[in-house]
């Protein structure tokens, strides 16, 4: 039983000292009070006394150490304290409509409480600031993730920084504010000493996250509304996206780069389709050979999803001398992140001119696989993919020439 079902409020009567005369008051139990542990009782004195007091001979209130009893006083059917002068009925019946009021309150008040809670709470949370709650929601759900993921909070807590002058409260966010902030992420500065904007894609990319965070703030209690739901994120910009042909691969086969590792890497995304966090996490005893074929069997770091594909030999030396099981097989090579300034200058060295990522080496695998006459449905598989649609959207190029074999001729040579 709660508190409110069992609190009484009762008028009743303090006698004055030395004289005849008792003075009204409300009393009010049990009564929860914020700070305390047990239950209060609550006096409110009306100010307000009475002298003509009818006493119940019939019920005896109390008998004090020298035998002298003390009386309650009499009730009409209607709980009212009885008097004989016309003066005190009056205050009596003051009294106990003020007695009503008080119990409609103490009836009432747990229709209110949970709802006055709730926006008290709602209110304290509201001066919290958002900025370091993204940054809290982050560090708890990529704690283990990639560097990139990593930097891309960091990156979008920065912004929403530049953009709030320091701190943004969550009494401030609302769905104007998501759209300023859409404006002001397609118009932001590169930073880090770079000129030029941010690209479409990449402040999309910031502006999901901005919504993942939202959509976590919904769910933690921080927002009565599911912003996210309800704000459009940024449309990504078609982008070309490039593969290396033959030639170009081989090309870069005989290209020095300055990071061995993110040579062999590369090339040996080229040759299998593997994601760059794939390839980094990739152990020795994932590999393994049977009947002089190299296997590998791992389970995606994206999809979670468990591979078991053959490779090629070329590929497998790409690996290099074989390890202790638990040790990687691409030892040291860098984050997505640190990747793009030795992976430029490789490229530009073999003079090839197109934009290439290392993302662009699963492009290649799987454009030259459907040139090679591949069927989607195996290029989608073989690339991990749980539909062949994702895969022709998110890999698959027009290519203007047919190799129905493929190998890099330059690197090593006795596998042509």
């Amino acid at each position: 039983m709660n508190q409110l079902a069992k609190t009484k409020v009762t008028v009743r009567l303090r006698k004055a000292e030395n004289q005849k005369e008792w003075y009204v008051y409300i009393e009010s139990y049990p009564v929860e009070v914020s700070g305390k542990k047990t239950p209060q009782r609550i006096r409110e004195y009306l100010n307000r006394s009475i002298t003509t007091v009818e006493w119940d001979k019939k019920r005896t209130a109390r008998t004090d150490a020298e035998g002298i009893k003390s009386y309650k006083p009499r009730r009409s059917d209607n709980g009212i304290i009885m008097c004989r002068s016309e003066s005190d009925r009056e205050i009596m019946i003051y009294a106990d409509a003020v007695r009503k009021i008080r119990q409609k309150e103490y009836d009432n008040i747990d229709l209110y409480s949970d709802a006055d809670n709730l926006l008290a709470e709602q209110k304290e949370k509201g001066k919290e600031d958002f900025i370091k709650y993204l940054a809290a929601v982050a560090a708890k759900r990529h704690a283990r993730g990639s560097k990139s993921i990593q930097i891309n909070w960091e990156r979008t807590k920065e912004f929403l920084k530049s953009y709030s002058k320091g701190s943004l409260m969550f009494s401030e966010v609302d769905s104007r504010m998501a759209e300023d902030f859409k404006l002001f992420l397609l118009g932001a500065p590169l930073g880090g000493g770079k000129k030029g904007l941010l690209s479409r894609n990449t402040a999309a990319r910031y502006f999901s996250i901005f919504k993942a965070a939202l959509k976590q703030a919904f769910i933690d209690g921080y927002l009565t509304v599911d912003l996210s739901s309800k704000i459009r994120g940024i449309p990504d910009q078609e982008s070309r996206r490039e593969y290396l042909t033959i030639k170009e691969l081989n090309v870069l086969a005989s290209a020095t780069c300055e990071k061995d590792v993110l040579k062999r890497a590369a090339l040996f995304s080229a040759l299998t389709g593997l994601r760059h966090s794939d390839i980094q996490k990739l152990l020795w005893k994932e590999i393994s050979l049977e009947d002089g074929m190299a296997k590998l069997h791992f389970t995606q770091k994206k999809t979670k999803g468990v591979e078991y594909m053959p490779i090629s030999q070329q590929a497998f030396q790409l690996c290099g001398e074989p390890r202790l099981p638990g040790q990687l097989v691409f030892e040291d090579l860098p984050d997505p992140s640190w990747i793009s300034r030795p992976l430029k200058k490789w490229v530009q060295s073999a003079g090839i001119k197109k934009n290439i990522t290392f993302h662009c080496f699963r492009h290649t695998f799987a454009t030259l696989q459907l040139s090679s006459g591949t069927d989607i449905y195996t290029v989608s598989k073989m690339l991990g993919h749980t539909t062949w649609k994702k895969a022709k959207e998110d890999h698959l190029c027009p290519v203007g020439q047919i190799w129905h074999h493929w190998a890099l001729k330059d690197y090593y040579p006795k596998y042509n």
